[in-house]
């Protein structure tokens, strides 16, 4: 809007910023709504997401009246101005205001009606994945029931059914998984903005579950069928083999007999037509080869299934005899062969067998070494095992023919003399005939051995390799159900991991149960390390065994191991991140503090947990919040206070109300100190407990107060206030006893009440309390005015006088009671005034005195009153007593009395009196009788020349301070740069910021040197301004006390203007105060200087004087 309008139309300046606020609420609900994203198919979540936008739209419509009442401000505003173009705006503005709130309406009726509708269809789902996993269930159950039983017909038969019926019933059931499946596509179809994951992950396991139940059951009923027809069928094959080997014994026997037939040999036509029939024959017997395999291992399984019965004993008897029938058709057959080639030339017939063995040896061999490697996975071994088995079937069809033909030969060396080989061998012509033998002897006999070796050879390589395959076959095997195992574990936990929401999206009372289930978790697949290790020691055996892994199974393996590494990460990284987020945004965390400042501030925290405050405006970082640094500001403005003890008592009532620790009872804080169980006062408390203890005491005001509270910028603060009292140094830590004095300092409570509070905490379990717990008690007391730099009105920091004051009140007994405590503390020594003073400043805020300020006029007075005992009817407000004004005819020494209370009659008559006796009293007389409104504590420089010391002290610091760099407080972490820089850069832009602050800090401490002798100075010419002035005496509030202008004895009291050390920050004041201070002994330091004053207090209690009291126990 243009400023030229606001300045033309003020009340447009209101509307605007009612609009703007209302305007950006609404733009950031409409976000939030939309990135608000659930798991769909969890329930849980999906109420809570519900309820959630409930919540929103009942803040909605709380909203409404606000929006209602912008309306009504436009419609005003619209009748109030002429202005067309001011009425133009404001009705745009309204429009679009409506229009958001419609939308953003709109939106969220639409997401709760989603959410609805994605409630009901996700309880849909879950139920019918239900109804899918139990079916899924029942199957996995019939599945692993079915064992192997006997290898009968009916068995077989049997399981048939039982299979078929399985198939019946998953066809039935894939009704179930049908539903599931539509309804999972209905959630991902129409809910795809949202967190879907889960209802794919649980999709997908389903789905490949049920294909593998179904594919098992097709195979298993294709198996049974063919093992049923085998069974079927064996008979048949048997009886029908049985009687082929009939007529193969009946021609074997044929024949034989006729080729044994006397001079055979010489009929070389018969002997071909005989060769010619064996050959016929040898070729049915090779045909019937794998039927009779078939039939031995078929009739094995059916033997072992009828194992002890009476069928079993007659199956063997009559496969007995199909193996002797087969075995002796087979030696027939071979004798037949040999007889037919034991011709003229049978030395070349065996000489060609032979070869033609050593060749097809040959073959085998090569044929068997082409069958290596071994494969590298389950599936292809057990192929190889299927190929060997034929393999080892052809080498013991192809045994009894090596063997018959080794002994063949063997009878043909033995038989024949050397006088026959010599006519049979004919070549070469020119070798003698006892030669030509022994080369055909020699030929044959090495060709023998060399079948016969051969033979051995490749018997050894096909049992070794059997022994290598079976070996792989039992490690492959084991492989795959281990990785079976893992993969089914890995998969039940990556479900589980799968349905875990962002971090961000918990709710911040659930992330504690969220990181016990993600903790049970690890728990759980902690043991899958060793399945993990178990599969790659599996993988490494078979690598030592030679066997290298298919790519299947070592794509397996690497899945199987980087989904391990990927959910051993993904839980520890789900567990650091629940855990970072329960430390910052759990019960026990800081972050709920982050709203306590709005922008361009931003919290931070160290590393030791303290909080800082980066400005992003300014790029600077500073310990104080900001609203502390403008309260610390504020406080400044009480400096005109003449008086210290009642400039302090005010800047403290100040800074309680500020922290709301004025609507704290001591009941209240004691029950939160118990409740976090702080009882021993030794020890230190961090920065989240102290935390948890003011967020504990705030929660309970909050409830209490609920307008006046707000609990996070409250337990800043007052975090900060603490820190900045006990903890200068930002080490993140401070002892019991300090937390508990600045509580109770500060709490609503009779006075008293406080005093045996505080004494209780330093007294032992008999209930006294000696020197060093006294010491204590009064240092974390004296540390509350020295954060405000007044320490030094109140005897300095120095406890040791006060200490010694307390003892010489008691007869200087080792220990102290309560009750001698308390009558010391009601004397108010110097040191702890500032406390009894703050009661009645207190008190004073809301007395309402009948009577006229003679010098503003003020009427009624309001606070304290302070009435003349020098002249009738003469009063002062506070504001004008504490600033130092006086009227016409009244001096500034003359006696008065203050009253933080309404006057009663009874005052009225006893001040009467007393101003009656001083007008007859001379000044004399009030010099001789000085009376002070406080104990004084006599310090280690009482009596020393002041003037001189003060100003020979501040010369030292000075000096001190011009050769030292020291920060008064450590430096809060420092905004780091955004933009890259070259190392070079980093380091020059590094050097000039140390060179910035350092040159920032020498120029602070000079102001604060240069502040301070100003304050020297005044001070001084003050005391001898004081000095030059007659000496009186005045009556405050009952009692006899000097007046303001008495003698250097009086505290600053007498001073317009107290000698200090304080800013408006309390880095500062502390800082300075710090800088003030000798490295060694803090006695000779300013504040200890400034005790020579021995300032004086204008007593606000009667203490003398019967009658109302002046102040209130309470505040």
């Amino acid at each position: 809007m243009p400023s030229s309008l606001m300045l033309e139309v003020p009340a447009l300046a209101d509307f605007n910023r009612a609009w703007t606020e209302l305007t950006e609420w609404l733009s950031l609900l409409d976000r939030v709504i939309k990135s608000q994203r659930v798991m769909v198919g969890d329930l849980e979540d999906i109420n809570e997401m519900i309820i959630k936008q409930k919540a929103t739209l009942q803040d909605l419509e709380q909203r409404r009246p606000q929006l209602e009442e912008l309306i009504t401000a436009a419609q005003n505003l619209k009748n109030k101005t002429s202005n067309q173009e001011a009425r133009t705006i404001i009705t745009d503005r309204i429009e679009r205001i409506q229009n958001q709130w419609d939308e953003v309406q709109e939106h969220l009726q639409n997401r709760r009606q989603q959410l609805n509708e994605m409630l009901k269809d996700s309880t849909q789902w879950l139920e019918a994945k239900e109804e899918a996993e139990q079916v899924l269930g029942q199957a996995r159950a019939k599945l692993e029931s079915w064992k192997e039983g006997p290898y009968t017909t009916d068995a077989i038969q049997k399981k048939i059914t039982e299979t078929k019926q399985l198939a019946k019933d998953l066809h039935q059931w894939q009704i179930n998984v049908d539903v599931a499946n539509d309804l999972a596509l209905k959630l991902l179809r129409d809910y795809s903005a949202d967190d879907t994951r889960k209802v794919h992950m649980i999709t997908e396991n389903i789905n490949a579950s049920w294909g593998s139940i179904q594919k098992r059951v097709s195979e298993r009923e294709a198996a049974l069928e063919e093992t049923h027809r085998l069974l079927q069928q064996f008979p048949l094959d048997l009886e029908k083999f049985l009687a082929w080997l009939t007529e193969a014994e009946t021609t074997a026997n044929v024949l034989q007999d006729a080729t044994h037939k006397e001079r055979l040999l010489e009929d070389s036509k018969g002997v071909k037509e005989l060769m010619k029939q064996w050959q016929d024959l040898q070729g049915e017997i090779e045909a019937h080869t794998d039927i009779y395999h078939n039939l031995d291992e078929n009739s094995q399984r059916i033997l072992r299934s009828l194992e002890g019965s009476d069928d079993a004993v007659l199956l063997q008897r009559r496969l007995d005899n199909m193996n002797f029938k087969w075995s002796e058709l087979r030696k027939k057959s071979l004798n037949i062969r040999s007889h037919l080639e034991a011709s003229s030339d049978q030395w070349k017939r065996l000489h060609l067998s032979l070869q033609e063995l050593l060749v097809w040896l040959q073959l085998k061999d090569d044929e068997l070494s082409r069958q290596a490697p071994i494969g590298g996975d389950f599936p292809a071994v057990q192929k190889q095992n299927d190929v060997h088995r034929a393999f080892k079937r052809e080498l013991k069809t192809k045994e009894p023919v090596i063997m018959s033909t080794l002994e063949t030969v063997r009878i043909f060396l033995t038989e024949q003399p050397l006088e026959g080989l010599e006519k049979l061998y004919q070549e070469p012509r020119e070798l003698p005939p006892e030669e030509r033998a022994q080369n055909v002897t020699r030929l044959l006999r090495k060709q023998a051995e060399e079948v016969n070796t051969e033979w051995e050879k490749l018997n050894l390589h096909s049992a070794d390799w059997q022994r290598k395959i079976d070996e792989a076959l039992e490690r492959l095997q084991e492989l795959q159900e281990a990785t079976d195992e893992l993969d089914l574990k890995l998969r039940q936990a990556e479900v589980i991991k799968g349905s875990w929401q962002p971090v961000g999206d918990l709710l911040i009372d659930s992330l504690q149960d969220h990181l016990e289930k993600v903790k049970a978790l690890r728990g759980e697949v902690a043991p899958l390390r060793e399945n993990v290790g178990h599969v790659n020691d599996l993988a490494r055996q078979l690598t030592t065994l030679g066997i290298q892994l298919s790519p299947y199974n070592l794509s397996t393996l690497e899945d199987l191991n980087t989904r391990w590494k990927l959910l051993q990460v993904a839980v520890e990284d789900r567990v650091r991140q629940l855990h970072e987020a329960h430390r910052d945004f759990g019960p026990a965390s800081q972050h709920f503090l982050s709203t306590s400042v709005q922008g361009p501030w931003e919290r931070a925290i160290s590393p030791n947990k303290v909080p800082y405050y980066i400005n992003h405006e300014t790029q600077t970082t500073c310990w104080d919040h900001p609203k502390m640094t403008e309260l610390y500001q504020s406080l400044a403005d009480l400096n005109n206070v003449r008086f210290s003890a009642y400039r302090t008592a005010m800047k403290l009532r100040r800074l309680q109300k500020a922290l709301c620790l004025d609507l704290l009872s001591l009941s209240a804080a004691c029950d939160a100190l118990d409740q976090h169980n702080l009882k021993q006062n030794d020890q230190p408390m961090d920065i989240l407990q102290i935390i948890n203890c003011l967020t504990t005491i705030y929660d309970r005001l909050e409830q209490e107060h609920n307008n006046l509270v707000n609990v996070p910028l409250c337990v800043d603060m007052c975090l900060n206030w603490l820190l900045n009292v006990y903890d200068t140094g930002r080490t993140g830590r401070i002892r019991v006893l300090s937390f508990k004095t600045g509580i109770i300092s500060l709490c609503k409570a009779h006075l008293e009440d406080k005093y045996r509070y505080l004494f209780k905490q330093v007294a032992s379990s008999t209930g006294f309390c000696d020197q060093r717990r006294l010491g204590l008690l009064l240092h974390d007391s004296i540390q509350i005015p020295r954060q405000l730099g007044e320490v030094a009105s109140f005897g300095g920091s120095n406890i040791e006088p006060s200490v010694r004051s307390c003892f010489q009140f008691a007869n200087n007994k080792p220990e102290i009671e309560a009750a001698l405590f308390l009558d010391w503390m009601r004397l108010e020594p110097q040191s702890m005034v500032w406390l009894p003073v703050l009661h009645r400043v207190a008190a004073a805020e809301t007395a309402k005195h009948q009577a006229k300020c003679n010098i503003c006029k003020e009427c009624p007075i309001i606070g304290f009153r302070y009435r003349s005992l020098k002249h009738f009817n003469y009063d002062i407000c506070q504001s004008c007593f504490f600033s130092g004004r006086v009227a016409k005819g009244h001096k500034m020494h003359y006696p008065m009395v203050e009253y933080c209370t309404p006057t009663t009659s009874g005052e009225d008559v006893r001040d009467f009196a007393k101003v009656l006796k001083n007008k007859f009293r001379t000044k004399r007389y009030f010099a001789k009788h000085p009376r002070m409104g406080y104990l004084p504590v006599q310090t280690v420089l009482e009596g020393d020349n002041m003037e001189t010391n003060l100003q020979a002290e501040y010369d030292r610091l000075k000096q001190q301070h011009e050769h030292k760099g020291l920060s008064p407080l450590p430096s809060p972490p420092e905004m780091m740069p955004t933009s890259p820089q070259s190392p070079r850069d980093a380091e020059l832009i590094a050097e000039a910021k140390l060179l910035r602050q350092h040159k920032g800090r020498l120029e602070a401490r000079m102001q604060i040197l240069e502040d301070h002798n100003k304050q020297l100075e005044s001070q001084l010419h003050r005391l001898r301004q004081l000095l030059e002035q007659p000496q009186a005496e005045a009556k405050v509030n009952g009692t006899t006390v000097s007046s303001p202008s008495t003698s250097l004895q009086r505290s600053d009291s007498s001073q317009p203007m107290l000698l200090r050390v304080v800013g408006s920050q309390t880095s500062e004041s502390m800082g300075e105060e710090d800088l003030l201070s000798p490295p060694q002994d803090s006695s000779t330091g300013l504040e200890e200087v400034m005790e020579q004053l021995n300032n004086s207090f204008p007593s606000s209690r009667g203490r003398n004087t019967p009658g109302k009291p002046m102040r209130e126990d309470t505040m």
